[in-house]
């Protein structure tokens, strides 16, 4: 069975405090904007490695159910800077 943008949702959220997180995709591909008060400070590689790690053997393992996915990763800051353009 292949994990929907709403499962993918779900991963993320039941392993990292976020305030925000939008999933879209096709089963394989997915797109994320996810907002977490845990990228403050971070640069883009170690936010990612943050997802990552919260996603676990579902992105990382080799039985991984999620071949790729494309990420936003906001402090609240940053969204609420970019909501107000």
């Amino acid at each position: 069975m292949l994990p929907t943008p709403e499962l993918v949702h779900q991963y993320i959220a039941d392993n990292l405090n976020c305030e925000h997180i939008e999933v879209t995709g096709d089963g394989a591909h997915f797109e994320a904007l996810i907002v977490s008060p845990a990228f403050a400070g971070k640069r883009a590689i170690a936010r990612h490695q943050i997802v990552y790690k919260a996603l676990g053997d579902r992105i990382l393992g080799n039985n991984a159910e999620i071949h790729a996915l494309s990420m936003r990763t906001l402090t609240p800051d940053e969204y609420k800077a970019e909501l107000n353009g």
